[in-house]
């Protein structure tokens, strides 16, 4: 079987991609952002208030497996660029990567009585070392399937678009079900699990069956040599990239393991509330990753990345100023934020693979596995960082995170120092890395021509 025979063949010159095909590709990440936002955002609450783990053994479970799965990740990523199989480089990890996730899925959110830090641990070695691998493999190839400038924001933004919508969908259970499952709720996490353990394969045969994927050469897969890769990593850059990553992570990133706590008990919302107010944050992201795609198309993707830092921190701080129990404008508020955040993924991604080129055409090589691999350490690091960092502060200020209890009001007021000064911060950080940034359109142009004239005369 050939890659031909799985997909529509990839378009050459960097031709533009149907929409039908960009949807089927993209349609792996529905269920990953499920999965991703309940990891993220409802887990931790789950086994430290309902399962019964401390706030520290909790936050320290997260921050061991990130801090592990850091280097876990560049592994897998210099394994797929070595890659080659007759249905091509990335496709068999995507779906390598399927059963374990549906594994580590189920045990996750099907824990027995009396599980504790250990059990914690482990299974979320298993589902994030899965999501590694399927994450990796399809933003690597994404960079395949689009290879000009303008073409990989179009469809970074439609993969993230694409993702939201299966996160929103996860928010709006409440309403879909007539309350029968909530996100914030103990009693419906197992039924979360199902959803996403039934939801996985499905969206991935879509994926795998209807997109292209052109086979690699065997002089690309053949050698390894770690200079090269160093050499990939220290140009300026992927540094550049590398660490306006890691700060763009850690500033939503703060914020999404305490996002329960602070809008349930600083903002006196109930669960059903806490749940439908993420989804005009991400939901938002529907419309932001295409606006923010096609503003790149204008402005360049640095530029507009830079502004994007700049509107975020503006929202953050009219977000936090509303009164609590006002709905209606927190719910505007975070529509502004998740439009905003939106950017911030799509366009890191897309500039990666542009990086990825510069790379193959000096090197002959292809290295987009392992850079995609250094980004998505970033995130890891962020999420580590902020639950292993604000759940003992948390506790240190006499935090409770059980149900039905009164905090005092110095805990509720580190509760929202936690939540404010963090996400602002570091997201301007991320912002500030770009200036100076030297990978535009006309530069990528020149270098995207070349690879094609080379891969044509190969071909």
């Amino acid at each position: 079987m050939s890659a031909s025979t799985l997909g529509a063949a990839a378009p050459r010159g960097g031709g533009r991609l149907s929409l039908v095909t960009v949807l089927a590709f993209s349609s792996t990440g529905i269920p990953l952002a499920v999965l991703a936002l309940a990891l993220g955002v409802f887990l931790p609450r789950y086994f430290a208030g309902e399962i019964g783990i401390s706030l520290i053994a909790v936050g320290a479970a997260f921050t061991i497996v990130r801090l592990i799965d850091i280097a876990f990740d560049p592994i897998v990523g210099a394994l797929m660029d070595r890659t080659r199989t007759p249905i091509g480089r990335y496709r068999p990890w995507v779906i390598g990567g399927v059963p374990i996730m549906m594994f580590g899925a189920y045990k996750l959110f099907n824990p027995p009585v009396g599980a504790g830090e250990g059990y914690l641990i482990l299974w979320l070695l298993v589902i994030y070392s899965a999501l590694s691998i399927v994450t990796l493999a399809h933003a690597a190839w994404a960079s395949a399937i689009a290879t000009s400038y303008d073409e990989r924001s179009r469809v970074y933004g439609w993969m993230h678009a694409v993702g939201v919508a299966g996160a929103v969908g996860l928010l709006l259970l409440p309403a879909l079900t007539g309350g029968a499952i909530e996100p914030g709720s103990a009693a419906s996490m197992p039924a979360i699990g199902w959803i996403i353990i039934i939801g996985i394969p499905l969206t991935t045969a879509f994926c795998v069956l209807l997109s292209p994927e052109k086979v690699a050469p065997r002089s690309a897969a053949e050698t390894f040599d770690l200079r090269e890769y160093w050499q990939a990593l220290k140009r300026p850059e992927m540094v550049r990239l590398i660490l306006a990553d890691l700060a763009l992570a850690l500033g939503p990133g703060t914020t999404a393991a305490i996002y329960v706590f602070f809008f349930h008990d600083a903002k006196a919302f109930n669960y059903a509330q806490v749940s439908i107010l993420l989804v005009p944050f991400i939901g938002a992201g529907l419309l932001g990753a295409p606006v923010w795609a096609k503003l790149a198309q204008r402005f360049g993707k640095h530029q507009t990345l830079m502004g994007a830092t700049v509107a975020y921190a503006v929202f953050q701080t009219i977000l936090m100023v509303i009164p609590k129990g006002l709905f209606l404008p927190t719910a505007l508020g975070m529509f502004a934020v998740g439009f905003t955040a939106s950017a911030f993924v799509v366009l890191v991604r897309a500039m990666v693979a542009d990086v990825g080129d510069a790379i193959r055409l000096e090197q002959g090589k292809e290295q987009t596995g392992l850079l995609y691999a250094m980004v998505t350490s970033t995130q890891k690091v962020g999420a580590a960082i902020s639950v292993g960092i604000i759940f003992p502060v948390l506790s240190l200020v006499g935090y409770n995170a059980a149900d039905n209890v009164t905090n005092t009001p110095d805990a509720i007021f580190g509760l929202e120092m936690c939540y404010l000064f963090a996400p602002i911060i570091f997201v301007l950080i991320g912002g500030a890395c770009f200036f100076g940034y030297g990978m535009n359109a006309e530069k990528h142009a020149v270098i995207r021509a070349a690879l094609d004239a080379r891969d044509n005369a190969a071909a």
